[in-house]
């Protein structure tokens, strides 16, 4: 006798050997359905196996599961046995430290969040990865989230782990690289057809999972790499596959906060015990902005419909195309509008293209405009998943340039989604040198009235920071033109007292090349480099490499305020001898930037701060930042700009910076600088 037993997901054989025992069947024939919610399409796929079969795949299952739990008891157990007697790494705590480490470990033991503003010197990665390793150990919490916006910060947190590990901890963690950065093709296009470790990854994969996991503490990329390589597995799905395995995750924000991207394996359904540990949170605010909008172009709907003319979906995008031509027509002579209500009128039209796409990309594989609509659909897709956010929130933004027209869902304040992903985890602890000033950071990152914040002071001396201000010079816009001479001028005045490597940051890159173009001309014989609007990461290392200790060479780097030399970046000692800061670092006045403004104006009164102010000093005072970078550092900031010596400016400034000398002449200047290298 044959019996049908009709089964839903991966269990369908398990739930086909719990039958045949309870009935003495000896065969089965076992169903599997599918069922898609959008078309009501049923789709059943049956195979016939014995007791005996399904016996040997169960048991067998059952067979690997408890090795692998036997392998984690064991590790677990050496792992906490490890951190009970694990004491911190350094031989004393720094100032400030220790009451960091304490309201850490307080923290995530009351499953609390925590807001903390650290100033460079205090050691902020140790002290909150120390304290939460120490939690682990007495099993209020069970994985570590450091999540970070920059290469360099992660690789600050697995030196962090490092210490610890020599120290005596046995841990595993791991950081997750994206993938277009560790995919082993030049392009990261997840098909077997196309890579050789896609084809066939999940048959080898196990087995490099567990060569890695018995062999290695520390999964870095360089590890997973090789391993990969080894077992001809995806790299990027084995970094995903290992973090279940980890004590420590170190990744970027995405793969907790952002809704397209997030870790579902431990988000999805429950809240974990999980503990997540921000760093440089300052970062979050635009980064969440980011995460949490969505938008599309007319152009490519259009670019689609015309590859697909005969086909149905070309009607569907004809119609797409012409809901946003007349939102082209609504932009006016301004060039965009806004307003508080979804685009309703635009989604069943891209709901019915997502249900046509699938089965014209399965239909169209390998052919011409196949990577167009691929790229389409699940543009589409984010959007879409973006429509369930849209509250008072959000604002719909339409833009109209030349013959495209660009529909927005655009999040103006991240803060309660921010709220609901920390979540996922019982205890968040967001951290920052600059996050100042913390109530405006606390509200828009999700926090609440009971959340914790504390500003700890700079652990440095004051007398080995000169922090000058030469108001006398405006860099608005209107007068950036006619300043060009003389902020070279003052440049040069810095940087002639004493030998060695400066650091010159500007607002934008015109006024940087600018003022590089007149410091060229007129200090021929001074050695300069400059940004570039995109650096590899390799030119980005050769760019810092140059910064050696040198007493009789100068060098002068030319950079952008909020980029990738201003923050995040460690030269210590002779590396740095100081910085110019040019202007107050606003954000460049934009559609976008108001939109923020309106909201918090009428949300808080706070619109010009939250927009503009806050996020402008933000800038300023991690660039600052990199001159002090250790007890023994010593050097010179310089602020170029009117507005720093305006109340608005100094009540933001941090409780080091609360008495700048002014530098208004070029005499007053040079006195000042050779006073202080004198000393």
């Amino acid at each position: 006798m044959r019996t049908l037993i009709p089964c839903i997901g991966h269990r369908q054989n398990a739930m086909g050997l719990i039958y045949g025992e309870q009935n003495h069947v000896k065969q089965l024939e076992i169903q599997l359905t599918y069922y898609n919610i959008d078309t009501n399409e049923i789709k059943r796929l049956r195979e016939t196996f014995t007791l005996k079969e399904l016996q040997t795949f169960f048991y067998g299952l059952l067979d690997t599961y408890l090795v692998w739990a036997r392998y984690l008891k064991e590790w677990n157990e050496l792992r906490d046995a490890s951190i009970k007697k694990l004491n911190f790494p350094f031989a004393a705590y720094r100032q400030g430290q220790r009451e960091l480490a304490v309201s850490v470990y307080k923290t995530i033991s009351d499953n609390k969040k925590l807001f903390v503003q650290a100033p460079t010197g205090i050691g902020k990665t140790i002290s909150t990865l120390f304290p939460a390793v120490k939690a682990m150990g007495e099993n209020k919490t069970s994985k570590i989230f450091y999540l970070t916006a920059k290469t360099i910060t992660r690789q600050v947190a697995e030196e962090a782990v490092n210490a610890m590990r020599d120290s005596g901890l046995d841990f595993k963690s791991i950081t997750i690289t994206a993938k277009d950065k560790i995919c082993f093709q030049e392009k990261a296009i997840c098909n077997p057809d196309h890579c050789e470790y896609a084809k066939g990854h999940y048959d080898r994969v196990n087995d490099a999972i567990m060569d890695i996991f018995l062999q290695e503490r520390a999964f870095t990329r360089e590890v997973i790499e090789n391993y990969s390589r080894t077992y001809t597995v995806c790299p990027f799905e084995l970094s995903l596959d290992l973090s279940m395995w980890a004590d420590c995750i170190i990744c970027d924000y995405n793969y907790v906060f952002d809704p397209r991207v997030y870790l579902k394996r431990f988000f999805q359904t429950i809240q974990g015990d999980y503990t997540f540990l921000i760093d440089e949170a300052h970062n979050l605010v635009d980064r969440a902005r980011e995460m949490f909008s969505a938008e599309l172009t007319k152009s490519s709907f259009l670019k689609v419909k015309n590859l697909y003319k005969g086909h149905s979906i070309g009607k569907t995008l004809g119609k797409i195309n012409t809901v946003m031509l007349g939102m082209r027509k609504e932009c006016g002579e301004e060039g965009y509008y806004t307003q508080l209500q979804q685009p309703e009128e635009i989604y069943p039209l891209l709901w019915t293209f997502v249900n046509k796409a699938p089965a014209l990309l399965i239909e169209n594989h390998k052919t011409e405009g196949y990577d167009a609509l691929l790229e389409l659909y699940f543009n589409v897709l984010i959007f879409l998943k973006m429509v369930e956010f849209y509250d008072d929130h959000y604002v719909t933004y339409v833009e109209r340039s030349s013959s495209e027209v660009v529909l927005k869902l655009f999040c103006l304040d991240p803060s309660k989604l921010l709220g609901e992903a920390v979540k996922r985890g019982k205890s968040s602890v967001f951290f920052s040198a600059t996050l100042a000033p913390l109530d405006y950071f606390c509200e828009v990152l999700g926090g609440e009235a009971m959340d914790a914040k504390i500003a700890f002071p700079s652990p440095f001396k004051t007398e080995n920071l000169c922090l000058l201000v030469a108001d006398q010079i405006s860099t608005k816009f209107k007068d950036r033109e006619s300043s060009y001479d003389e902020i070279a001028h003052y440049i040069h005045l810095v940087i002639q007292q004493k030998t060695g490597n400066y650091l010159i940051f500007f607002p934008s890159y015109h006024y940087m090349q600018e003022v590089h173009h007149a410091f060229a001309g007129l200090y021929p014989d001074t050695e300069t480099m400059m940004q570039t609007h995109i650096m590899s990461e390799e030119e980005r290392e050769s760019f810092l490499d140059r910064f050696q200790p040198a007493s009789d060479h100068m060098l002068v780097g030319f950079c952008v305020l909020g980029g990738i030399f201003s923050e995040g970046i460690d030269l210590k000692g002779d590396k740095l001898l100081g910085t110019v800061i040019i202007g107050v670092g606003l954000p460049q006045i934009c559609t976008e930037r108001n939109l923020i403004m309106e909201h918090f104006k009428k949300k808080n009164e706070l619109g010009y701060e939250y927009a503009y102010l806050y996020p402008g000093m933000n800038k300023v005072l991690q660039a600052a930042g990199r001159v002090i970078r250790s007890e023994e550092d010593k050097g010179i900031v310089l602020l170029i700009d009117a507005r720093f010596s305006s109340y608005y400016y100094k009540k933001l400034f941090p409780a080091h910076w609360r008495y700048p000398k002014e530098a208004r002449s070029e005499d007053k200047l040079n006195a000042l600088i050779q006073a202080f290298w004198d000393t």
